[in-house]
């Protein structure tokens, strides 16, 4: 049994801005210590990310798709294609306006190996947003979210490709969820092993995870004189020289 619950309580960041406030649903129900609501923290784990998980409800059943977003100040963009299910329900009619969601962001910096099978864990930073998500209509405020949504990927690159034409912004939607009920959970450290396990002949520890960059590829036809962009992250793990 994998018990991702043990470990380090999550760290508290900057007090310089309020807290987020804590709900019923942004209650962890397990190892609440190891939740946080500090926005300087809650806004790191975002910042490191460039795709989410977004939950909803379709006909009485869940359902999670992945996607691209981008943090812009105290709001979340999302993308997707106008044919999108959930895409075309966050611009309801004002009758019914927006899409209730779930939204979650988790990085895995650890696989934490225990002596015991139930002591095994990993060591993770993750985010979840609850909400309401809204169709973003307004062309110039479409345009930022969707430069931002490149920009989280790849910083630098919104200012060095063709910005979207007219048809592929009639193809492209974009959804807003504001940063209101929202925790951030962090777990760190080593295994949680039995007093009674710790004499038992296995090996123990963590092993870090990290994401990495391959070298870029050329694609096929690119004009030989144009030099790769100084933007590009380099091969090797993420920040590294």
């Amino acid at each position: 049994m994998v018990s991702a619950e043990s470990g380090r309580t999550a760290q508290p960041g900057h007090p310089a801005h309020p807290p987020y406030p804590a709900t019923d649903r942004s209650t962890p129900t397990r190892s609440r210590e190891r939740a946080s609501y500090d926005r300087e923290v809650v806004h790191a784990i975002l910042d490191e990310g460039y795709v989410c998980h977004l939950g909803f409800v379709r006909d009485g059943a869940p359902v999670v798709l992945p996607t691209l977003y981008a943090r812009h100040g105290e709001r979340l963009y999302v993308h997707g294609s106008t044919g999108s299910r959930p895409l075309r329900e966050a611009g309801a009619p004002a009758a019914d306006p927006g899409l209730p969601v779930c939204l979650t962001v988790t990085h895995v910096d650890g696989l934490v190996l225990a002596r015991s099978a139930f002591h095994h864990s990993i060591n993770y930073r993750s985010v979840v947003v609850h909400g309401t998500a809204h169709e973003v209509t307004d062309p110039e405020e479409r345009s930022r979210a969707l430069d931002a949504i490149v920009e989280q990927a790849v910083p630098g690159r919104s200012a060095d490709c063709r910005p979207a034409d007219a048809r592929e912004l009639a193809a492209t939607a974009v959804i807003r969820l504001d940063l209101r009920e929202v925790s951030a959970k962090v777990r760190t450290g080593e295994p949680n092993d039995e007093p009674a396990d710790l004499a038992l002949p296995y090996w123990t520890g963590v092993v870090p995870v990290a994401r990495t960059y391959g070298r870029p590829v050329p694609a096929t036809g690119l004009d030989p004189s144009i030099p790769l962009p100084a933007y590009l992250p380099p091969a090797g793990p993420r920040g590294a020289a």
